[in-house]
């Protein structure tokens, strides 16, 4: 009985993604303005003890070839005794000094931040988010205009890995972004779909913090709040490919762990917010892909997970009653073979169309190997997260410095 159930939700579930994929290509939400070059830009960088790592984000945001004046770049602390001050002032930037410190979140960072240069009616053609550890090749600014140029509201761009060869954990954990971009963003930006923000590395245009005089989004997962804002709102984003930068990955599992729960957490409680309201405003919505897209979200695929869980069950109810032994035992290897070889694949794929990808040779190798048993722990980083009622903040040591060949 369960396996013609099994059978019935891994049939369901591609039929959901194809089907969604079909209508999704239907979406005609375009930039509906040109707009001059950016004269007047600002970064804004949360850097709470980040000294170790901020310096050559500050050299490589000086290094650009589009001019910046680093008086408009923003380093937020918590406190004055933060050495990162000190480094900041080195280069020019303008040191910013958390308040409020009873909101803990990377968005209540960006909050202060805004509403301190909106309360000094102070605005900038575009903002740049950057984390601390990020570090930005020479042209980003300049690809990043291009896209401002041609009208669109926010932009992301290509995220690239700081220290993936330093361990197999910071590869697989990079390779993420590489499946959202790769796959997911230069898809959705062809077919002017609303790309899926990953906190770091993105512009959000003047005309968007006037009109909020805020930076509204303080979930445990601001930038996906952001996503599903921009959807609502029928907002243009795009991936631009071109601006790249580098961003530095937990070397350790445990980190990773705590990161992906706080993800998940985010994720699930940001769409119960939104998801209801997507489904108001379907009709004869220009933005009809992006809201169908984010109403699907992962539902089709944990009917997958279901399915071949539920098969196996089977399976397993097979031997323990004593039939078809080793046909269910074939069966049980069948499918685990089958899920690692696809991952595999996709990692594969992945790698091989993405040839600006920092890995060497031998990592490559080693993550495509390694990156399915990565992706199964999200299993139980999920129940983690839909179990634990509270899911904090918590802080991701960085300390990797730059150099371009590692």
């Amino acid at each position: 009985m369960f396996e013609v159930v099994s059978v019935f939700l891994i049939i369901l579930g591609l039929l959901w993604i194809f089907s969604t994929a079909f209508l999704a290509r239907f979406n005609k939400n375009f930039p509906k303005i040109k707009r001059p070059e950016m004269e007047n830009i600002c970064f804004l960088i949360p850097a709470r003890d980040e000294s170790k790592v901020i310096e050559d984000l500050l050299i490589s945001i000086s290094k650009q070839s589009f001019k910046i004046n680093m008086e408009n770049v923003y380093i937020i602390v918590e406190s004055s005794n933060d050495p990162t001050i000190s480094i900041a002032k080195k280069y020019g930037a303008t040191v910013f000094i958390r308040k409020n410190l009873n909101l803990k979140s990377k968005g209540y960072a960006l909050q202060e931040i805004v509403k301190d240069l909106v309360s000094k009616n102070i605005y900038y053609d575009a903002y740049f988010i950057c984390d601390a550890d990020n570090v930005l090749d020479k042209d980003f600014v300049k690809e990043m205009n291009n896209s401002y140029m041609d009208g669109y509201d926010i932009v992301t761009s290509y995220r690239n890995l700081k220290n993936g060869n330093d361990s197999i954990i910071s590869a697989c954990s990079g390779i993420t972004f590489q499946f959202l971009n790769s796959n997911g963003n230069d898809t959705k930006s062809k077919q002017s779909r609303n790309v899926t923000l990953s906190g770091t590395g993105l512009f959000i245009t003047g005309e968007l913090i006037k009109k909020w005089n805020d930076f509204p989004f303080h979930s445990l997962t601001e930038d996906y709040e952001l996503t599903l804002y921009s959807i609502l709102n029928n907002l243009t984003s795009t991936y631009n490919k071109k601006a790249i930068f580098y961003d530095e990955q937990p070397i350790k599992y445990k980190n990773t762990i705590n990161q992906r729960v706080r993800w998940i957490k985010g994720y699930f409680n940001v769409r119960k917010e939104y998801i209801p309201k997507f489904r108001k405003v379907l009709n004869n919505n220009p933005n009809f892909g992006s809201l169908i897209t984010e109403i699907t979200g992962m539902k089709p695929y944990i009917l997958m997970i279901v399915g071949a869980i539920l098969y196996i069950v089977q399976q397993i109810i097979n031997i323990v009653l004593h039939k078809f032994i080793l046909w269910s035992l074939f069966k049980i290897f069948l499918i685990f073979f089958l899920a690692y070889f696809l991952f595999s694949m996709m990692t594969f794929f992945v790698i091989y169309k993405d040839k600006n990808i920092n890995l060497n040779k031998n990592m490559k190798i080693k993550t495509c190997l390694f990156s399915p048993l990565f992706f199964v722990t999200y299993v139980p980083c999920a129940l983690r997260a839909l179990f634990k009622k509270e899911v904090n903040w918590e802080k991701v040591e960085h300390s990797r410095r730059w150099n371009e060949k590692s």
